[in-house]
């Protein structure tokens, strides 16, 4: 009996010790802050806000071509033989709110016949926006070359049609015409705060 309670008396230290190195060891290590999906939102937010804005690429159909004639916005040059062929030119109006694929200011359409309904032609708005996130889905710790700590998350990518002509809007929401994207982004951690890594 003797023995055994000797033992423990001696032991007790080694014990104590071990203890007090485990709790240096956790209180030196500290976890990585959480991101919620809202943090996220406004760091890719920001991380869109920062780059440059972009012009709004749009497909009109003929439905929107005859509104813009109507709108001065262009107006008809040249109408070819089989009739559904023409020419357009950019009115003065016109060139303040789109510029075309060509450089120039002529529309050159071409369906493929008098009953092509799919037929489109791309214009780019003007007025340049930031995109817009929203959406974003849960998240999830990830591996990253080069970060200690990273998470991702999916998110909806939009357009912002803020401050463009309602005929290009309502043009903007015919078919052939792509306003959202689903993307995928992911963060590192870097000197404690988290970070827009990159966006896929």
């Amino acid at each position: 009996m003797r023995n055994r309670l000797q033992w423990k008396v001696l032991s007790a230290p080694v014990w104590v010790a071990a203890l007090l190195t485990a709790g240096m060891t956790l209180a030196g290590c500290k976890s990585a802050p959480d991101l919620s999906q809202s943090q996220a939102l406004a760091l890719i937010q920001a991380d869109y806000d920062h780059g440059a804005p972009q012009g709004i690429s749009i497909q009109v159909n003929n439905d929107g071509m005859v509104q813009g004639a109507q709108a001065k916005y262009w107006e008809r040059t040249t109408v070819y033989p089989n009739k559904y062929w023409a020419d357009f030119k950019l009115t003065d109006a016109g060139k303040k709110i789109v510029t075309l694929p060509s450089g120039g200011d002529k529309i050159e359409w071409r369906p493929s016949g008098l009953d092509d309904k799919n037929y489109t032609y791309r214009m780019v708005t003007v007025q340049a926006n930031h995109l817009k996130a929203r959406e974003v889905g849960d998240i999830s710790d990830e591996m990253i070359a080069g970060a200690d700590t990273a998470k991702g998350a999916s998110f909806i990518e939009g357009v912002d049609l803020t401050g463009v002509p309602d005929l290009l809007q309502q043009a903007a929401h015919t078919p052939g015409n792509r306003l959202s994207a689903k993307r995928h982004a992911d963060f590192a951690l870097v000197n404690g705060a988290w970070t827009v890594h990159s966006i896929q």
